[in-house]
């Protein structure tokens, strides 16, 4: 697994370092670009839930599969609501998570401690402070579109966001301790892509690279070889099961941008569906995978 992991963050850390170079991708938005590719690729990472949700309810005696999917819809849908509601926090609370989220999917297969939560989330808070420090006006300019100002806030500061960043890193070496150089070197690459893309593109299209290329890539593998340890003979079956989930929340999303676009220019309406849409998924993911791990025990 390490060693898949390894050639994973070589090949993703060449391809920052490739795409970086090219003016055209350094230069315009590509939003209509990123949103594609975080509905192909980005989104399937979390279309197994079915499987896992079926899991969950076996775990419990539960028979009814119904009793799974109005519960992942409700919570999705009680996301929604909330956002509109109370916009500035949800999204804080979202960014938290989402942290704590990345930091953990993309280095338990190094290490999965309890007591941990911490480090997960200084480790994962790179995906969202670095862009806060390369691209602060564009991406408080995107947070404002979601409701959320937070251009005067003491959190935003220069010296703060360094500091969090040195942090994210101490905690990459706190994950590499007594661990092999292929993990060293990945945990590594990881970082110093995480860098260059929020140094050298915009925030959402810096964003788009990291969760398509890297966080759902590795969090596909990981499913993958669940259901096959031979990687080529699982990734057609994943494939398989991935794709009516996935199917259906691109319609979802297609859906919402359609209606917001006439409330909200094209721009903020992307934004929106991205962040409202990821969050509307990552709530009930996060918590499936929660009630797993925790009756599992």
């Amino acid at each position: 697994m390490i060693k898949i992991n390894y050639y994973h963050s070589l090949i993703f850390f060449n391809l920052c370092i490739f795409i970086s170079a090219f003016d055209y991708l350094r230069n315009n938005s590509l939003l209509i670009l990123s949103l594609l590719l975080i509905l192909s690729i980005g989104i399937s990472h979390g279309s197994l839930d079915h499987v896992k949700g079926k899991k969950l309810l076996k775990i419990l005696g539960i028979k009814s599969s119904a009793i799974f999917y109005l519960g992942y819809i409700f919570v999705g849908l009680i996301t929604i609501l909330i956002w509109l509601l109370f916009p500035k926090f949800l999204l804080l609370l979202f960014l938290i998570i989402a942290a704590f989220h990345f930091g953990k999917e993309d280095s338990e297969f190094i290490i999965k401690r309890k007591n941990f939560e911490l480090i997960y989330f200084l480790k994962g808070s790179l995906v969202i402070v670095a862009p806060l420090v390369f691209h602060k006006e564009e991406t408080l300019y995107i947070f404002k579109s979601l409701n959320f100002d937070i251009s005067t806030n003491i959190l935003i500061n220069n010296e703060i966001l360094y500091l969090l960043i040195l942090l994210s890193f101490i905690a990459n070496i706190i994950l590499s301790l007594n661990r092999s150089f292929d993990t060293k070197s990945l945990l590594l690459m990881d970082f110093l892509s995480l860098i260059i893309l929020n140094y050298f593109l915009n925030p959402i299209l810096a964003f788009t690279v990291y969760f398509c290329f890297l966080h759902s890539i590795r969090h596909s593998i990981s499913l993958i070889q669940e259901i096959n340890t031979n990687l080529k003979k699982g990734l057609p079956l994943f494939i398989k099961k991935a794709l009516p989930l996935t199917i259906i929340t691109i319609f979802g999303y297609l859906f919402a941008l359609y209606f917001l676009n006439n409330f909200n220019s094209l721009n903020e309406s992307i934004y929106k569906v991205i962040f409202i849409g990821l969050a509307s998924l990552t709530f009930p993911h996060i918590l499936l995978e929660y009630l797993i791990e925790k009756n599992e025990q």
